[in-house]
């Protein structure tokens, strides 16, 4: 991973003290939020509220309002108001303090900017968020803490030993690809290809347009016969049928937020038709897109509703 390069990089402690939330503008890159101590969640208008927990590891999709919530339960979350009116602007100030009385969430976040090789920037198209929970052996703690250190030491060359730094954490983040079961990891399996590496971030951020071999081709400067066998060799799949996998997640992921009627969610996945938009989602989830939303309400207010066991574990911390 020679050629990752971190271009930009701005940071701030955030520090909310219990049941304290901090609404954040948008920003024109993608912001990193590493989670020092303590519980909370990260809300999102239309995505599932993030958990955050020591070693967790977030990245936000460009020009996303979000909320960050000082609270360990899900149930508590109703009264949060994701739309205040004022927005802190990450990387403004060096510590930003939100609520009265001792800090019960501590996070590092800023926005930054990083290219892999000298035209893809990795993270400027990403459509929906990238969550990983690291452990206190991967020293990300520590290597954010530099980070920060240097930043707020104002020297020369403190911008540069920063990006530095961050690219260790984004090494660390990258080189889960290998491991990790979560469906970020897709996007990346490919950086070998930028080309290829194109042509899925175009689908990933823009399920909705009409793609196809053809324009996905041209859009990356190869031939229609050199895009399929690259894209095949990347995926292990033609190009229609990940779009179709894309596609389905992306509806997937707007039934269980609930926003959107299906006909909506239908043309935001890419399908004029609700009748064949609601076949292919059927072959994918094996029910209708009705009853998955239906599902999917059901354990997020299951999810919502704590147990007597960790009301008591969360009071016993």
């Amino acid at each position: 991973m020679t050629t990752l390069d971190v271009t930009s990089v701005r940071l701030s402690e955030c520090a909310l003290a219990a049941d304290a939330h901090l609404a954040v503008g948008r920003t024109g890159t993608p912001t990193i939020h590493y989670c020092f101590r303590g519980t909370g969640f990260i809300l999102l208008d239309d995505d599932a509220p993030i958990r955050l927990a020591p070693h967790t590891l977030v990245i936000i999709p460009p020009g996303r309002v979000m909320t960050i919530a000082a609270t360990p339960h899900l149930a508590t979350l109703r009264s949060v108001d994701k739309h205040n009116h004022y927005d802190f602007t990450l990387g403004s100030l060096q510590r930003h303090t939100v609520g009265h009385g001792a800090p019960s969430l501590v996070l590092a976040c800023g926005p930054f900017q990083a290219n892999y090789g000298p035209a893809l920037d990795l993270f400027a198209s990403l459509a929906t968020p990238v969550v990983e929970k690291f452990d206190v052996h991967d020293q990300l703690d520590q290597v954010m803490t530099y980070a920060m250190a240097e930043l707020t030491a104002q020297n020369v060359g403190e911008g540069a030993m920063s990006a530095a730094l961050l690219k260790l954490v984004l090494l660390a983040l990258l080189r889960r690809c290998l491991v990790s079961t979560n469906r970020w990891v897709e996007r990346f399996s490919i950086l070998s290809d930028p080309p290829i590496a194109r042509a899925f971030a175009a689908m990933t951020s823009r399920p909705a347009t009409p793609h196809t071999v053809h324009s996905l081709a041209h859009a990356v400067g190869l031939s229609r016969s050199a895009f399929m066998a690259r894209f095949s060799a990347a995926f292990g799949e033609s190009p229609m049928s990940l779009l179709r996998c894309v596609r389905m997640r992306h509806a997937a992921d707007l039934l269980a937020a609930n926003a959107l009627s299906i006909d909506q969610v239908a043309l935001n996945a890419g399908y004029q038709s609700r009748s064949s938009f609601t076949r292919t989602f059927r072959r994918y989830y094996d029910s209708d897109p009705s009853e998955y939303r239906a599902k999917a309400q059901r354990a997020s207010s299951d999810r919502a509703t704590p147990t007597e066991d960790a009301i008591e574990e969360s009071d016993a911390a």
